[in-house]
């Protein structure tokens, strides 16, 4: 009944379509979102049929003996829809791990997406992946604001908003990534960390244009200076912060707390979730203390996000689970 097959350029227009109709998809599953870095990775995507319907899909960059969902990608996992059932879920999970078994792949690993961004619950894989002795090899916190709730932002940050208010700071949402990548973002990742965004210029501006309606940039200015900014990655439920960088004067002039509590409090205030991201620093195994206080002063709290290596001929513990 179930059968695989590798993703094809002439199955864009499906896969897309596939996407924007699932339970746990966003943007950055799209074809031209995922193939603005397809020089970096060397794509092994897969798509699953019931009979000629396509039930799932499963976003794949493969290296030598093993498959990563999705090196390119904040998150990954397998992309379903709406109305499967667990039986049909484990049916398509099992013939998968046997076809990559089958195409020596001995290792599956996946960046479970986070639950906030599901329309409906998604707990299958997390069982599945336990079932077949899936190692946990990496176990991140992301810093989520839940809006539907009663948060509390603290004095701190309320004091730096004033302060931003006192400084006659203005916000702007722009449509060029610029500004922000060649005077803020470059700069500060450069001389703090010694590394560059993910996303270079031209990147970030195609993807902006492709995307606008979910990568929104959003600027903030002293005497018509920028000084800080935010990237967000927004998605139905999640306002995701993407990049974020200021100038030294932060706080003094209170830019990222005057940027944030307008985000927050203003321009996001209809979203379900406000995704800081995570904190790690070292490949997951530190936090950064500062950062992470920041953000829980806005109301964030710690949501696990799990990355699973599940050995493929593993397929075969599966094989007893329905009585």
């Amino acid at each position: 009944m179930v059968s695989i097959e590798t993703y094809k350029d002439s199955y864009k227009a499906d896969w897309n379509d596939f996407v924007d109709s699932s339970k746990n998809s966003t943007f950055l599953f799209n074809r031209d979102f995922m193939d603005y870095h397809s020089d970096r990775f060397e794509d092994f995507s897969l798509m699953v049929y019931n009979k000629s319907d396509l039930i799932a899909l499963l976003p794949l960059n493969i290296i030598k003996n093993k498959v990563y969902s999705h090196q390119g990608l904040t998150y990954g996992g397998l992309i379903v829809k709406n109305n499967i059932k667990f039986q049909k879920f484990l049916e398509l999970f099992t013939q998968i791990l046997k076809y990559l078994n089958k195409k020596s792949v001995d290792k599956l690993l996946i960046k479970q997406i986070p639950s906030i961004y599901n329309s409906n619950f998604n707990g299958e894989l997390d069982y599945l992946s336990f079932m077949t002795g899936g190692n946990i090899y990496r176990r991140d916190i992301i810093s989520v604001i839940d809006m539907q709730s009663s948060f509390k932002i603290s004095k701190d940050r309320i004091q730096g908003y004033k302060r931003g208010l006192k400084n006659n700071l203005e916000i702007r949402e722009v449509n060029c990534f610029d500004e922000f990548w060649n005077y803020i973002l470059i700069p500060t990742l450069s001389k703090r960390h010694s590394v560059k965004p993910v996303h270079n210029l031209d990147e970030i501006n195609q993807l902006g244009s492709n995307f606008s309606n979910n990568i929104k940039q959003f600027n903030v200015y002293n005497k018509n200076q920028i000084v800080a900014g935010a990237t967000i990655f927004q998605t139905k439920n999640v306002a995701h912060v993407q990049y974020i960088g200021s100038t030294p004067e932060k706080n003094s002039l209170g830019s990222l707390d005057f940027l944030f509590y307008k985000l927050i409090k203003e321009i996001y205030v209809n979203h379900k979730y406000f995704d800081f991201g995570n904190s790690h620093e070292n490949g997951g195994m530190q936090i950064n203390q500062g950062l992470n206080y920041w953000k829980e002063g806005f109301g964030a709290r710690s949501l696990i996000h799990d990355f699973y290596e599940i050995e493929t001929s593993n397929f075969k513990k599966l094989d007893n689970i329905l009585i």
